[in-house]
């Protein structure tokens, strides 16, 4: 069995779908395992350690001949998904809502495609939940990144010059992401808030030390699906909400959002008013602007300044955290694979029935064969 690490070219990605430690997981499942040549120089894995580590470096056509199985972070290209041999199996973070056109290509060059984020929240797959994952190192680097920008300290100071107040730190979503920023935020000394539209976060954000902020009723305690991702509230609650929202924003110093909805665009959290009723100084972090951002007034890509606001909306913030990210996703991978391969004959042997399986199939035979995206 071949298995062959890619080289990322999505713009600001600097992960990579294999660690040294993960080759040789990956080698002990009796592949052989070919990475192309600077794969992990953006993660601090350079081609030697991977050398090291067992595996062959190689240029792209080397790596993606007649290779079995090919891992990767984001999306190949058009052409490199024409280098991989029909029936080889792709495996990566494959955003499929934000081109299901694109599976049409994988179809067409007879793979078998496999999207990661599809993972079902189901106990035996915790460890293959490249959303988690990424989600966690995302919370905590987006309070560092916040730090950066705030022009003033987070925890409270007492000096012979007088004192310095904390900082007050609003995260929107308790989800991963959510729950890591507070804990990030308290461990800096912020005084932090939070708030989500699932009643069940209450708990998890008060064992924190925040505060929970968040209109109570009826609706809220439906407000989570059976996967354990938020479901879209109604237009009411939205107005009840945005109103106790907007009046604890414009307390703050720090917000950050985190609110993501699978397959949908993501919910404007923080409209024009309310960035504009923050103080001048204050900072904002959007972990959403990859799918249409939760605040009104980011851009994809950039730090942007509206009335002394400070609006931080930085393209993959995992891939800022790259070591750690890809050592992370890495694993994810070795743990989704290992049960795709026979113990006995060491290829790949997969049960097309098996609920993950079937969570995460893309396309299949030819065929875009997921429910959710057939033509």
């Amino acid at each position: 069995m071949k298995i062959a690490i890619g080289k990322e070219t999505a713009q600001a990605e600097k992960r990579v779908a294999a660690s040294p430690d993960s080759v040789k997981k990956l080698i002990a499942l009796g592949a052989d395992v070919f990475v192309e040549t600077g794969a992990g120089a953006g993660s601090s894995f350079p081609d030697s350690q991977f050398e090291t580590a067992g595996a062959k470096v190689v240029s792209q056509d080397e790596a993606y001949k007649d290779a079995d199985v090919i891992l990767r972070v984001r999306s190949p290209s058009a052409a490199e998904v024409g280098k991989m041999k029909k029936g080889a199996v792709l495996i990566g973070m494959l955003a499929p809502y934000n081109d299901k056109e694109f599976l049409k290509t994988y179809a067409a060059q007879g793979i078998a495609a496999f999207s990661m984020e599809l993972v079902p929240r189901i106990t035996r797959a915790q460890t293959m939940d490249v959303l988690s994952s990424q989600a966690n190192l995302a919370g905590y680097r987006a309070v560092l990144e916040a730090a950066n920008e705030f022009g003033r300290g987070f925890p409270m100071m007492m000096t012979a010059a007088g004192t310095v107040p904390a900082a007050k730190v609003f995260i929107m979503g308790a989800g991963v992401a959510g729950l890591q920023a507070i804990a990030t935020a308290r461990r800096l000394g912020a005084v932090v808030s939070a708030t989500d539209v699932r009643a069940a976060a209450k708990e998890q954000v008060q064992s924190l030390g925040a505060t929970f902020v968040m209109v109570e009723n009826e609706e809220t305690k439906a407000a989570e699906t059976s996967g354990g991702y938020a479901k879209e509230m109604s237009e009411d609650y939205k107005k009840q909400q945005a109103t106790l929202i907007a009046d604890t924003i414009k307390k703050q110093d720090i917000v950050i959002t985190t609110a993501l909805i699978p397959g949908r665009k993501a919910p404007v959290l923080v409209n024009d008013d309310m960035v504009k009723s923050m103080k001048p100084g204050s900072v904002i972090v959007d972990l959403a602007v990859e799918q249409g951002g939760n605040v009104s007034l980011a851009k994809f890509g950039e730090v942007v300044d509206v009335n002394g606001v400070k609006i931080v909306g930085h393209a993959n913030m995992p891939s800022r955290i790259a070591v750690d990210a890809s050592a992370l996703y890495a694993r994810n991978l070795v743990n989704f694979l290992t049960p795709l391969v026979d113990k006995e004959t060491k290829n790949l042997k997969i049960n097309w029935e098996d609920e993950i399986v079937k969570a995460t199939v893309l396309t299949r035979d030819g065929d875009v064969v997921h429910p959710n995206f057939k033509a």
